[in-house]
């Protein structure tokens, strides 16, 4: 969807720390092929790696560089403590953006959040 990326940059750290929190750790190579494959194909790795260097000098990740069989060493990334919290408070803020939303949505636009993908 055009127009996606610039609206998906505000809310791209909570997403990302909740692939790592799901995964319990992960690699930036995974993070955007997953977001990818969600349909963000707009992100590319140098967005995925700036935003998890922003991550890990805020305390929100834990990371770990190990050797890979498929080539350089990898950075796996965990979640601190302080980076479950504000993973927990990201989708605090987003129920209420979504339900304010929804709230100044007019009655006559499409309501495309319940339909089948």
């Amino acid at each position: 969807m055009q127009g996606m990326t610039e609206l998906l940059k505000g809310v791209l750290e909570g997403a990302v720390l909740q692939l790592i929190h799901d995964r319990g750790e992960t690699y930036g190579y995974e993070i955007t092929q997953t977001l990818n494959q969600l349909g963000f194909e707009d992100i590319v790795e140098g967005t995925v790696y700036t935003l998890l260097l922003r991550l890990e000098r805020k305390g929100l990740v834990n990371v770990e560089k190990r050797k890979s069989q498929l080539g350089p060493a990898r950075k796996f990334y965990r979640l601190t403590a302080t980076g479950e919290t504000a993973r927990s408070a990201f989708w605090q803020k987003w129920a209420f953006l979504v339900t304010q939303l929804a709230n100044l949505k007019p009655t006559n636009e499409p309501d495309v959040t319940n339909k089948e993908a």
